[in-house]
């Protein structure tokens, strides 16, 4: 089985040869790090955020790790300011609108960004229970279908609990419950779609995927292990994909599953993460997208940005179609069936 490889470049969005949404999930490592000094941000946040991540003129961007743009409630007013300037300076370096998460016991919160000319508006809500790092999340819509909501939020799984990421898991259930059109009193609310994108910190499902399983026997880092791997009655341990699983369960689909199994764009299911940590395993593809069973079938491509050098993470860039992206807003054709790309 060839193993797929991150691209070292996004192709540009005039190459498709019509007007494409682009979807981006980052995980900067800790935000670019520290301030060199107050006030002067880091090499590598420029590195990051304004020679990589700006080009590639993202309409929505997720983001991970927004260590040092956001700050605790009972932070000094010093660092809460250093957080916003941070926060701000990162919206004018890309062009867009952007939204925090709050602060859970994780110290990588989260956070969105938007480009106003495709999303005109946004209303965020907050998650302050269940959540180790809450999720970013943004009810947004298409000015072409400004009747249909956009469910979208960008989240961190918690990293250190097989139980805590099953909870979390459960708890973005209740945002692809909204895609559902439900009934009350005689009276149809609203149909939606949903995006999901974040560091899962779990392994999808094995089949069909280029990057192989992780040895666990292998493994060194015997607490990273027992954070993302469960133990068998035999004594072997099996990897967590109870996420990746449970989206399949409730008809989300992984775009880079769909550019790979529809599109033949191997390259998409190329891994994501552990390229830089040592004895943990190898590389694994963690960081991934679900979409609803209509919007994800605008998919016309998936690219996995090199970021060697940059972050522990690559950045996942998804294009989508506007036009079928309508289509599909406005359920012009039949879903994808559950599990149809995992099968």
């Amino acid at each position: 089985m060839r193993i797929a490889r991150p691209s070292s470049h996004a192709p540009s969005k005039s190459s498709y040869g019509q007007r494409i949404v682009r979807l981006v999930l980052a995980n900067v490592e800790h935000d670019g790090g520290p301030d060199e000094k107050p006030g002067v941000l880091p090499r590598r946040w420029h590195l990051s955020y304004e020679q990589t991540l700006a080009p590639l003129e993202a309409d929505w961007l997720g983001l991970s790790e927004l260590t040092y743009s956001q700050a605790r409630p009972d932070a000094d007013d010093e660092v809460k300011e250093a957080a916003d300037q941070r926060w701000q300076a990162l919206q004018r370096t890309l062009g867009m609108r952007g939204f925090r998460a709050h602060m859970g016991q994780g110290r990588n919160p989260t956070g969105l960004l938007v480009k106003r000319s495709t999303f005109p508006g946004g209303v965020q809500h907050h998650h302050p229970k269940v959540f180790r790092t809450p999720p970013a999340n943004v009810q947004l819509a298409l000015p072409d279908v400004p009747h249909v909501p956009i469910v979208t939020a960008s989240f961190h799984s918690s990293f250190c609990s097989p139980a805590g990421r099953a909870a979390e898991g459960y708890e973005l259930t209740a945002l692809v419950d909204k895609v559902k059109a439900h009934h009350s009193t005689g009276v149809e609310r609203p149909r939606a779609a949903c995006w999901l994108f974040g560091d899962t910190n779990e392994y999808p499902l094995p089949v069909g995927e280029s990057v192989p399983e992780i040895d666990w026997s292998t493994v060194t880092d015997l607490v990273h292990r027992r954070h993302r791997a469960l133990k068998q009655p035999d004594g072997t341990w099996r990897s967590c994909t109870m996420l990746d699983e449970l989206m399949l369960d409730i008809n989300m689909h992984d775009p880079a599953r769909f550019a790979a199994r529809r599109l033949d764009q191997h390259d998409a299911l190329a891994w994501t993460s552990g390229f830089a940590a040592v004895g943990q395993g190898g590389v694994s593809r963690i960081l991934r997208g679900s979409m609803d069973p209509w919007t994800v079938q605008a998919v016309v491509g998936v690219t996995v940005l090199d970021m060697t050098d940059l972050s522990d993470h690559h950045t996942v860039v998804v294009d989508l179609s506007h036009s079928k992206l309508v289509e599909a807003l406005q359920r012009a054709f039949a879903p994808l069936a559950a599990w149809d790309l995992a099968a």
